[in-house]
Order: structure tokens, then sequence, then C-alpha cells
């Protein structure tokens, strides 16, 4: 049931709703899990089968994204419940929510298909996983309509990259796997557009309630995978790989999206709380640009110690 203090809010920008679903709907285009899968490269798993590393090229760090990258989208059910919950189920609002599941849910579809077919991760420890995982059901809650739509929107954008860079990753290995991540980091940026321009609306209309939600939202970020087993073990051989890190987080979602798009600096209008509240957030944000400099440089020089070795 929608939060009644949401109620008003929901109403003022459903209107923006309506938009944002006609241009999604406009833009994308269908497509078929089952047509990038290659069958061909499948066969029967014996009784007796036990997973070895070395029945795949693709490396331990690429295996981990893959592996976290679809049990978080196999959390689905949750974040179906949460959003409807947050936007509610009439309108544009919930046919955007039903429509966006009915698209997420290709996407654990054809990953899960290409990693089995492809043997590319252990499939008994991918669904002792998966099982721990779901019944868990660790998923975020943000506690406002505001904070839904500003989390949903860096989540999406992260797992665009997430995706995108896993694909990049494995591409020298296996251009299937390539252009599989690959459409599904399309569909998870049309996605982004959607909840980005949502988020723009209540900047608009109510912009000390949309700072309020950034900070909260900002500062307390994680990604969706937090119930999978041994998530940040995998979290981090995903960043020390740079497929994810939090440099990539703030150079491609807390500068241009929280600073340049949302204009969190510039706004005007706040309230004294809200003034606080953006003063606290620009300075996190100051912190985090001190640390995404030093992971790069990290990176780079490690780079270089690996090409001129």
């Amino acid at each position: 049931m929608v939060i009644e203090a949401d109620l008003a809010l929901l109403a003022d920008i459903e209107p923006e709703a309506e938009r944002l679903l006609e241009r999604h709907l406009s833009s994308t285009k269908a497509w078929h899990p089952h047509t990038l899968v290659p069958w061909s490269r499948g066969r029967d798993f014996e009784p007796d089968y036990e997973w070895d590393p070395d029945e795949t090229t693709i490396p331990a760090e690429v295996r981990a994204a893959l592996f976290v990258n679809l049990l978080t989208e196999d959390n689905l059910p949750y974040y179906f419940r949460d959003i409807e919950r947050m936007l509610g189920k009439t309108g544009a609002f919930g046919e955007w929510t039903r429509r966006w599941t009915a698209e997420e849910a290709r996407h654990a579809t054809v990953i899960r298909d290409y990693l089995t077919i492809t043997r590319v991760v252990d499939p008994t420890a991918l669904e002792n996983a998966r099982m721990v995982q779901m019944s868990g059901g660790v998923v975020p809650q943000p506690p406002t309509a505001a904070d839904g739509l500003i989390y949903v929107t860096l989540q999406e954008l992260a797992t665009r990259i997430s995706h995108r860079n896993t694909g990049t990753r494995i591409e020298e290995h296996d251009r299937v796997g390539h252009d599989i991540m690959r459409r599904v980091a399309n569909d998870e940026n049309h996605h982004f557009l959607f909840y980005r321009d949502m988020a723009q609306a209540i900047v608009d209309a109510r912009p000390s309630e949309a700072v309020l939600a950034m900070e909260r939202q900002v500062i307390g970020f994680a990604m969706p995978g937090e119930g999978i087993p041994d998530f940040n073990a995998l979290a981090r051989m995903i960043a020390a790989a740079g497929i994810y890190d939090l440099a990539l987080h703030h150079e491609k979602i807390l500068e241009p999206i929280v600073l340049q798009y949302w204009g969190l600096p510039d706004l005007e209008g706040l309230t004294p709380e809200a003034e606080q509240s953006r003063e606290r957030t620009l300075t996190y944000i100051e912190k985090s640009a001190r640390v995404a400099r030093r992971l790069r440089e990290r990176r780079e020089a490690r780079e270089s110690s690996l090409v001129d070795a």
C-alpha cells in the first residue's frame, strides 16, 4: 500500500510518469532471450558431475561479476513488491511497474541460460546461492517515494555499468557472452532514464523533499546484492577488476547525475533543513571524489606495471 504521505506527490508527478512511459515504450525494442543463447554448445550434466574452472577461459573476477549480476536479477519478486508498494498499482505508475518487471525478468532468463549452457560458473553453487538469496529476501527498502525513485536511479545506472563492463571483459573470451551482457545493459539504461527523469520531476516539484532523500540514498547507497552468500568477497573481486568500484560510482553516477543532472549544488528555495542536508551530501561527495582519485591512481599504476612486466 502506498505511503499516505506520498499520495499527493505521486498525483502531482503522474503526468510526467505518463509521458516517460510513452517515451520508454516508443524507444525500446522487443528481444528474445532464446535467440541469444548458444544452445549448440550445451550437453547433459551427468549425475556425478563436478564443475571444474578449467572448463572456461573466462577469468575468476569476471565469473564473480556474472554470479553476482545474475543473483541480483533473481531477486526481482522483492523489487516488484517494493516498487509497487512505493508507486501503487494503478495508472501510469502501475503500468510502468508491471512493464519494468516483465522486461527485467528477461535478464535472469538469458544470463542463467548462458551460464548453464557454457558452464562458465559452477551451476550447483549458483543454485545454492540463489536459494539462500531468495529465501532471505534482502533488498533495499527506501522509506518514501522520493527516496525510492532516487535510489532506483542510482541502482539502475550502477547495474548498467556493471553489466556493460562485465560484457567488455568477456568479449575476448566469448563474443556471445559479450553480446548478452550488452543487451541486458541496454535494457538497464532505458530503465535508468525513466527513473532519472521521474526523480527530476520530484526535484522540480519539491526540491527540499528531494534533497533530503538524496542525502539518505547517496550516503547510504548499497547495491541490491547484500543477501548473496559471500557478497563482500565477491564485490571486492569485482572492484579489483575495475568492473564496478567506488571510483566508477563517483565518476559515472554521483558527479553526472546528482551534481550535474539533478543540480544539487544549485537548487534554490530549500528549507533550512534541506540546506543542511545538501551541505552534508556535498561534503560526502567531496570525500568520495578523493577516494575515487586514489583508487583510479592505484588502478592505473597496477595496469602500468602489468604492461611493463
